[in-house]
């Protein structure tokens, strides 16, 4: 399955790294980037969620909130943000039903590791239609985040 630009984002329910449920839902009425991301603890995956820590600001003031996505375990990814700082939430799709449901899971990762979220990013406005899609087959890649600040940039 896949998620394209002009549809309906799919709703979930995830488990937060401080153990809290977190809905698509509770944040209607605002833009959301929702990213996945293959594991925690990686190179590039920390590259781009630190990142996105550094620039929090700019999606502030795009009314934008960030929401990452991986299939760790919410116990790792809370010990993953608290060794970061990272500033926004990490969801557990430990299931891999919303990696699977947004066209975001390699059934192959890399060292024969099976079942794992594909580096992307979703940009959700607020009535919850899918504004912006990438979802990239190389994990060593990066979204472009120029084009999801332009896309938020036009929403407001």
């Amino acid at each position: 399955m896949s998620v394209h630009v002009g549809n309906k984002a799919p709703a979930f329910t995830l488990v937060s790294s401080d153990k809290k449920e977190i809905s698509l839902e509770d944040y209607k009425g605002q833009n959301v980037v929702l990213l996945f991301f293959p594991m925690a603890f990686t190179s590039v995956c920390t590259a781009e969620l630190c990142s996105m820590r550094d620039n929090i600001g700019e999606y502030d003031g795009l009314n934008a909130q960030v929401l990452a996505i991986s299939v760790d375990s919410p116990f790792t990814l809370d010990k993953f943000k608290a060794e970061q700082q990272l500033n926004f939430p990490l969801l557990s799709d430990f299931n891999k039903e919303v990696s699977k449901a947004y066209g975001a899971y390699y059934e192959e990762f890399v060292l024969g590791l099976k079942g794992v979220s594909k580096r992307s990013a979703f940009v959700i406005d607020r009535e919850g239609a899918v504004r912006y899609a990438e979802v990239l087959d190389n994990a060593g890649g990066l979204p472009d985040f120029e084009a999801v600040r332009e896309t938020l940039s036009r929403l407001n």
